[in-house]
């Protein structure tokens, strides 16, 4: 090897050696260049997650929530200031100007502040976990149409397949017709199955265009790729009691039952302490008697509390057992749902394992029919109708492949095991903290 290339592989040996050394550094970036061929890729999904107006409306209720703890830490207490003048008249010859000044403030107790300040801090954590939400179900969503896509595409390239050994079958046949080996029927039966296959086929192509248009209506970051990859799927190695603790640990609506149940909880709390009714502090000043005199002092006021206290403490005592219950009714739905779905991917991929079986055979089977009708062997009607089941055979096949693979990432998108948006549970993490 010349010097010169000695030159130029060194820099690309030291390149590729930097790269091996950040990846190993960095799981995460191994994540990404192993990314799964047949879904899109990790950085397009985000962007069209976290561009979606769903998630925008979730980052703006994030603010909404910086905003109320900004609130409820501050107090909704203001200073009032009130200002009097005044005319005395003592006797028709002594006539006085007067003024009054006075300042006043309700007073927050101390242990209402520090509830506010825990309903602030649940409330902020309460909206990052519902952006966390949204960007799970926009997930999902995302994975459902993609899929849906991948179906309706699959069928169509199954169709068009169908189409082209129809197609050849048809030729055989005009072959043998016009040797006449076989009757004018035969031709005219399989000109007329080569015209129904293209018949599916141009169904099969709109519901493909419908199903493209509306992925791409509703997640424009995403491009469909020109050629479907296929990847073989892959059985689950971990068991239920994984996947089942993955997903209750990780599921953002669960998140957010337990923030309202707290959020429930607080509000009680503060409204019993709102049976202790906050006083209010002043200072006044005044002038008498065109200034002859000056007044400064204090006062308090305390309200009477009444029935409407009570009340609301019963109120918001009964709405935080809602929200209790709610929370209870939320893991009884995430946990079935974690079986339910691990459940559909066990069954999914062993259903793909018997579909892809049986389409082998049988097309196999349909293969040595074409040839047997070829040589005069057997009947065209059973060839056609072998060449229909091997059409149905692969389409299972195809579609069990795909329902297996959609199984499998819906189960590692609900543990947060797919996409790389962990970053926003972290941060609703945190402020929790």
């Amino acid at each position: 090897m010349s010097s010169s290339m000695h030159t130029i592989m060194r820099p690309r040996i030291f390149m590729g050696l930097m790269l091996a050394a950040a990846i190993l550094a960095h799981p995460a970036a191994a994540q990404q260049l192993n990314a799964y061929p047949d879904l899109p890729p990790p950085e397009a999904v985000v962007a069209a997650l976290k561009n979606s107006p769903e998630a925008l409306a979730a980052q703006a209720g994030i603010q909404v929530g910086e905003a109320v703890n900004r609130r409820l830490q501050a107090g909704e207490h203001e200073f009032n200031l009130r200002v009097a003048g005044q005319r005395r008249t003592v006797n028709p010859s002594e006539r006085y100007r007067e003024w009054d000044v006075m300042l006043e403030r309700p007073i927050r107790l101390p242990g209402k502040a520090a509830i506010d300040g825990k309903l602030g801090q649940t409330e902020m954590a309460r909206t990052q976990t519902v952006y966390g939400d949204v960007l799970h179900e926009t997930g999902r969503s995302l994975l459902k149409a993609w899929f849906s896509w991948g179906r309706e595409r699959t069928t169509a390239q199954q169709w068009e397949e169908q189409v082209g050994l129809l197609q050849k079958e048809a030729d055989i046949v005009a072959r043998r017709v016009r040797a006449g080996d076989a009757p004018r029927l035969e031709s005219d039966l399989a000109e007329a199955m080569v015209a129904q296959a293209e018949s599916a086929l141009l169904q099969a192509r709109l519901r493909e265009q419908v199903a493209a248009n509306d992925l791409a209506q509703r997640f424009p970051a995403i491009s469909l790729p020109k050629v479907q990859a296929a990847a073989t799927p892959v059985p689950l190695e971990q068991g239920l009691e994984y996947w089942r603790e993955e997903i209750l640990r990780h599921n953002h609506e669960l998140g957010v039952a337990r923030s309202e149940s707290m959020l429930g909880r607080l509000q009680a709390e503060r409204a019993s302490a709102d049976r202790t009714p906050d006083p209010t502090v002043g200072m006044h000043m005044a002038g008498e008697r065109d200034g002859a005199e000056h007044l400064v002092g204090l006062h308090v006021s305390v309200p009477f509390p009444g029935g409407a206290r009570s009340a609301r403490t019963d109120e918001q005592r009964a709405l935080a057992e809602m929200a209790a219950q709610r929370e209870a009714a939320v893991l009884r739905k995430v946990t079935a749902e974690a079986v339910n779905t691990f459940a559909a991917a066990q069954a999914a991929y062993g259903g793909w394992q018997s579909a892809q079986a049986a389409a082998e055979r049988i097309a196999r089977s349909a293969e040595l029919m074409s040839r047997a009708y070829a040589l005069g062997e057997m009947g065209l009607s059973e060839v056609l109708t072998a060449r229909r089941q091997a059409l149905e055979g692969n389409l299972a096949a195809a579609l069990a492949r795909l329902d297996a693979a959609e199984t499998r990432y819906r189960l590692m998108l609900d543990a947060h095991q797919l996409w790389p948006l962990d970053e926003d549970e972290e941060d609703a993490d945190h402020a929790h903290l």
